[in-house]
């Protein structure tokens, strides 16, 4: 007799999980992509409270391109950025909501203060910043622009940002 056939309830997360990817293996993936003809397209930041500025900058990034990378400072790397407040969420957890989101092909976590190492080692074609990101200021650009690449900005959503959101929080609920 056969054994019936078992249905996991479970898919999202799991396939989520399967995107969050260490440097090295993504470098090899991306290789084989790129020789595939597949445009990669990069962007970076903490994304300590996933929110709506968030969400259209990744959307706007994947549809520059066929893959979208997105590279996600470490708990250390916030806190040397941000301070010893943050992050608010442990970067395991950050990776994994940012893949769960669909037009995420894939997440790396670094742990330098900004991404010019790894935009050198997964060497992408395009690389998409907010528009709050002065031109000159863009960690990476010379990298990308050296190799024929474009550097792209966004312009953020006014009044969405993470620490703006924590202020709310803050004023809202601090005296509590």
């Amino acid at each position: 007799m056969l054994a019936p056939m078992v249905t996991r309830r479970n898919e999202g997360p799991r396939q989520a999980g399967d995107k969050i990817k260490n440097r090295s293996k993504l470098r090899h993936i991306l290789e084989r992509e790129r020789d595939r003809g597949k445009t990669i397209v990069f962007t970076n930041g903490c994304f300590d409270l996933l929110h709506v500025g968030h969400v259209r900058t990744l959307s706007f990034a994947r549809g520059q391109g066929d893959l979208l990378v997105v590279g996600i400072n470490s708990d250390d790397s916030v806190r040397s950025i941000k301070g010893k407040e943050r992050p608010l969420v442990p970067h395991t957890l950050r990776a994994e909501v940012l893949a769960a989101l669909e037009v995420v092909d894939y997440v790396v976590i670094f742990q330098e203060a900004d991404p010019h190492r790894l935009i050198a080692e997964l060497r992408p074609h395009i690389l998409v910043k907010g528009g709050d990101w002065a031109e000159d200021q863009i960690i990476g650009r010379d990298l990308v622009e050296a190799q024929g690449g474009r550097v792209i900005r966004f312009d953020p959503v006014p009044g969405a940002s993470t620490t703006q959101i924590i202020r709310t929080i803050l004023d809202r609920f601090g005296g509590r």
